[in-house]
């Protein structure tokens, strides 16, 4: 009788903890429609909860870190790199140069070269 009354027990708990977190879905629903109508009424674009918190997060970030990373410590390209340099007929000594900036105009192989100027 005893095993009978805790399985009831933590049935109505369990009940009680989905109603919560139901209700906290629908307070949820609740502000983000008022904040949708609010908008439209004042005709003001909706903008995203992490926009109006603050919390900015750019993905560009992250892979500028490394890059920087890479240029300070000098690090010569990788294996993975060259092979796939090589993979597309590129020269392996242009991946390098890529990542520190603009390297001679002797690495450019697949452009001829031509005179700037006006066209006629």
């Amino acid at each position: 009788m005893f095993s009978f009354l805790i399985r009831v027990f933590l049935f109505f708990i369990g009940l009680l903890f989905a109603a919560s977190l139901a209700v906290a879905a629908l307070l949820l629903v609740a502000v983000w429609m008022a904040r949708a109508g609010w908008a439209r009424l004042t005709g003001r674009p909706l903008t995203p909860w992490t926009v109006m918190f603050g919390n900015r997060f750019d993905p560009r970030a992250g892979f500028e870190r490394f890059r920087a990373s890479a240029a300070r410590h000098g690090s010569a390209p990788g294996a993975a790199d060259v092979a796939s340099a090589r993979a597309r007929g590129e020269a392996a000594g242009s991946v390098g140069s890529r990542l520190s900036g603009i390297g001679p105009a002797e690495d450019v192989t697949d452009v001829p070269s031509r005179r700037v100027g006006p066209s006629r």
